[in-house]
């Protein structure tokens, strides 16, 4: 190597390269350069990497054996792709092993490298004009005559079984595509933040102690009589300890865990992209996140445009009765309440006779007459079950030939009023309306849920809906910074969690009016799932004391440790959390999370390969005090 590539790779890393020694000169200084993907291996190539180029050449591939033809030809695998090798009919030794080889045994092959005969070319494999003419062959590891599942196409197998065989379900070519594509975003993702943009990557503890507010968490016991751990659902109260220690920039990909029931989006243990930043707005963590996305977004994907679009909590609800909406189709809903006030309905003006009664609707073009009658019915039905909803009122409305409706309403609501909401509506001769009149945002959410099912039906009977390949990124934000009670008890929870700062306009209500008080909260969004979460957070130990005991009624004390670093001298600071599964996944167009996590959970947060969770011993019990408490009949 000259001294002047030296001296400019040294330059170009010089904040990465810490063994180096400089003086006068520079000594024991050794540098080799990997330049495939074979290298400290025994092969000399991958199976899906021989080109024109090795016509010839002696080599040596390792892999498993995809498919055996009475010992005429092997095709052999590995992750980068498959060869063909011809097995010569001479040597009957090399006969005897090929003839004996079973599916997804490894093997050892080494021959040289021939173009294949015109008629036998296959344009549909990368290495389909070239294969190997067999010279020796050796089995690494024989499989048994008998496999679990197949390796070739996992949609032929249930995800239960292809979980239980988790080893044989990576060596699909979608499972590798996915584990991979996840690996170099996540290198990316590494290089931007702490190469590009100096962020300091710090491990935080996974065992923690249980505390106020949020999801419910794992409990680990300690050796301590009635003492435990808790297994953190985020590095939260650490990334922001890290701020009052001086870390400034932040990061770490970090696993979490939520003692929840799992969803196809979510599972008991996941992994988050964690970023907290000293001395920031919500601009500055916004305009970082969109770079990040754009640096590390994968090639051969559809390019991805920036600034992302942005939506208020407020138009996100009201327009698509979602604050997670998916953009990649219109059907906005469109508020009518005005034109209901007088409309002669009375279903829907019970509805209305308090202040925050509301009527809303959306179009549905049907041109292939698919929603019938009781379709409508079990569509709507399955919407308010899904909201646990009993009081918002739904009403279809079918348009037929004259322009007139076609509705349990249609006889009562007055001819002037259907007009106007035709007209607001733009509905033509065969469209569908559906109506929802109730309270605050309850009409627009089941409207939003409906409208997801009307496209889900739509796309199942061959009507695209969704743009196909296409990557809508949204922000939603200025979210209520608390809720009332999702069990209905009395008071306010957050809306985010309880370190979520006000937002500057409504911070003056904070201690009058609470749950006007919009906060801090930004979400991404992507093709209708959230993705990330952040906030601009309280600093401010007085203010984080209220708003835990004041306004969520929750015991402070447990939360000493990060009141007590607040009050030594802590900066104004934010971030965000991005879910990396549920990100991959949607990138890789998997169903589930699970296809995105070598080894994930089922539904219920088991193991069908190794059978966790799974019972201990009571003396093993004995060392952490803990006794189990007999099932009640």
């Amino acid at each position: 190597m000259s001294f002047t590539l030296l001296r400019r790779i040294l330059t170009k890393h010089k904040n990465n390269i810490s063994f180096f020694k400089f003086g006068k000169c520079v000594r024991h200084c050794q540098i080799s350069f990997l330049s495939d993907a074979v290298s400290f291996t025994d092969r000399t190539h991958t199976c899906g990497s021989l080109t024109g180029s090795n016509v010839g050449e002696k080599v040596k591939l390792c892999g498993w054996v995809q498919y055996n033809r009475g010992g005429k030809f092997i095709v052999i695998r590995d992750w980068s792709g498959i060869t063909q090798v011809i097995v010569p009919t001479e040597k009957v030794e090399v006969q005897e092993i090929v003839q004996s080889l079973t599916f997804e045994s490894v093997i050892e092959v080494t021959g040289k490298v021939l173009p294949r005969p015109e008629e036998e070319v296959n344009p549909a494999m990368a290495t389909g004009d070239l294969e190997i003419d067999l010279e020796e062959i050796q089995v690494l590891n024989k499989a048994s005559e008998s496999l679990p599942i197949p390796v070739y196409d996992y949609h032929k197998v249930s995800e239960m079984m292809r979980m239980e065989y988790r080893y044989m379900d990576i060596r699909n070519k979608q499972m590798q595509r996915n584990l991979r594509l996840r690996s170099k975003m996540m290198m990316k993702i590494r290089e931007f933040l702490a190469n590009i943009h100096e962020f300091v990557d710090v491990e935080t503890p996974t065992l923690f102690r249980r505390t106020p507010g949020g999801a419910k968490e794992f409990i680990v016991p300690s050796g301590q009589p009635g003492k435990f751990y808790s297994l953190p659902q985020s590095p939260q109260q650490f990334k922001q300890l890290l701020m009052v220690g001086g870390i400034d920039r932040y990061f770490q990909i970090a696993r979490c865990y939520r003692d929840e029931g799992s969803k196809p989006d979510r599972q008991p243990e996941f992994t988050q992209l964690d970023i907290e930043m000293s001395f920031v707005k919500r601009e500055g963590i916004i305009k970082l996140i969109e770079e990040m996305m754009v640096y590390s977004w994968p090639e051969g994907e559809p390019h991805i445009q920036t600034p992302f679009p942005h939506l208020t909590y407020d138009q996100a609800m009201r327009l698509y009765g979602s604050d997670k909406p998916d953009t990649r189709f219109d059907m906005k809903i469109t508020d009518i309440t005005s034109r209901c006030s007088d409309g002669g309905v009375e279903l829907i003006s019970n509805q209305l006779k308090t202040g925050n009664g509301s009527v809303v609707a959306i179009k549905i073009r049907d041109e292939k007459k698919l929603f019938s009658k009781k379709k409508l019915e079990d569509l709507k039905t399955m919407a308010l079950k899904a909201l646990n909803d009993t009081q918002t009122v739904v009403i279809p409305v079918r348009v037929i030939e004259d322009g007139s409706w076609q509705s349990p309403i249609a006889k009562h609501m007055k001819a002037n009023v259907k007009d106007e909401i035709s007209n607001d509506l733009d509905l033509q001769t065969g469209d569908l309306a559906i109506l929802a009149a109730g309270q605050c945002y309850k009409p627009n959410e089941v409207l939003g849920k409906i409208r997801l099912l009307f496209a889900d039906f739509l796309e199942s009977n061959g009507v695209q809906v969704r743009e196909k390949n296409v990557f809508n990124f949204l922000w939603v934000e200025d979210f209520p910074l608390f809720l009332p009670k999702e069990d209905g008890g009395e008071g306010l929870e957050s809306a985010h969690h309880p370190f979520t700062d006000a937002h500057p306009e409504d911070r003056h209500m904070l201690y009058t009016q609470p749950e006007k008080v919009r906060g801090q909260h930004y979400d991404l969004v992507l093709n209708g799932n959230e993705v990330g979460g952040g906030s601009i957070r309280i600093h401010d130990p007085d203010v984080q004391k209220y708003v835990l005991e004041d306004v969520l009624k929750e015991d402070s004390s447990q939360l000493q440790h990060l009141l007590k670093a607040f009050t030594t001298g802590c900066p104004p600071h934010g971030g965000i959390a991005l879910g990396l599964d549920r990100l991959f996944a949607i990138i890789c167009g998997a169903a589930s999370i699970r296809d995105v996590i070598a080894f994930p959970k089922t539904q219920d947060g088991k193991d069908p390969m190794s059978k966790a969770p799974a019972t201990v011993s009571q003396a093993e019990l004995d060392s952490y005090h803990i006794q189990i408490k007999p099932k009640s009949s």
